[in-house]
């Protein structure tokens, strides 16, 4: 990126009525929404003109975030970094918020430079939650074995081949990616999984997150979960879990 500032953002957003975060193709049209094109709308009446906007890596249908990051170049000189915030809050519905903005380098690329990205899943265990927080969980109603569980994700580190947990329309060149790591904790009423990877496949943490559920309410051996991660095949995994209780937590680079 050569001409005009490069800004950088960072994005929250409630899922619940997006198609996910990347346009569609026939976006506009009565299709759906899309986080990306609605920031990039935005951007347009600020700028008078299409103003392309890079984010990190995509969120599925129904999914959230709390820390996407994305970047876009401007030609307003005018503007400081750090007044994208209000200046696209007041243009964008209250359903997607700029939570941070500032000046990056030239050639900051949101999606190619992130080292890390990290997911979590919020399981509500308790026995009725409260309606406004149905959208941003998986109701799973119990209390699952935690002990149970960390030791199940606790091969969820290295280089892994994770196709056994890919949905079969991802698109990917390799279904390798290196995780940081993966571990359940408690959190009043909630179980939160934490996921951390240098990149996901297509539904990746919320099949890995169904099959942990599910080989957990089956009481199986931990030993399972390994024998499926590596069997590469998505037959022998679980259901694919909810997108309600996912989010986008953050981003590294």
């Amino acid at each position: 990126m050569t001409e005009g500032r490069n800004i950088k953002l960072r994005v929250s957003y409630d899922g619940t009525h997006f198609l996910g975060w990347q346009r569609q193709s026939g976006s506009g049209t009565g299709n759906g929404r899309t986080v990306q094109e609605e920031i990039e709308e935005a951007l347009e009446k600020m700028h008078g003109h299409p103003v392309p906007l890079i984010g990190s890596g995509r969120t599925d249908s129904g999914v959230h975030a709390a820390g996407q990051v994305a970047n876009f170049v401007t030609d307003i000189a005018r503007i400081p970094a750090d007044r994208f915030v209000p200046a696209l809050n007041s243009l964008l519905k209250r359903d997607v918020r700029i939570i941070a903005s500032e000046e990056a380098h030239s050639s900051f690329h949101a999606r190619f430079d992130a080292r890390a990205r990290t997911y979590r899943f919020f399981l509500y265990c308790g026995a009725h939650p409260l309606a406004h927080e149905l959208p941003y969980v998986w109701h799973l109603g119990r209390w699952p074995d935690v002990a149970r569980l960390n030791r199940m994700a606790s091969c969820l580190r290295g280089e892994i081949d994770c196709s056994a947990f890919t949905a079969s329309g991802d698109q990917s060149l390799t279904r390798s990616r290196f995780l940081y790591g993966a571990h359940f904790f408690p959190e009043g009423e909630r179980l939160v999984f934490e996921i951390s990877a240098n990149a996901f496949l297509w539904k990746m943490v919320r099949s890995i997150t169904g099959t942990l559920a599910d080989l957990d309410a089956r009481g199986a051996d931990p030993s399972e979960f390994r024998r499926i991660l590596e069997s590469r095949d998505r037959r022998k995994a679980g259901p694919t879990a909810p997108p309600q209780g996912l989010f986008l937590w953050d981003v590294r680079y």
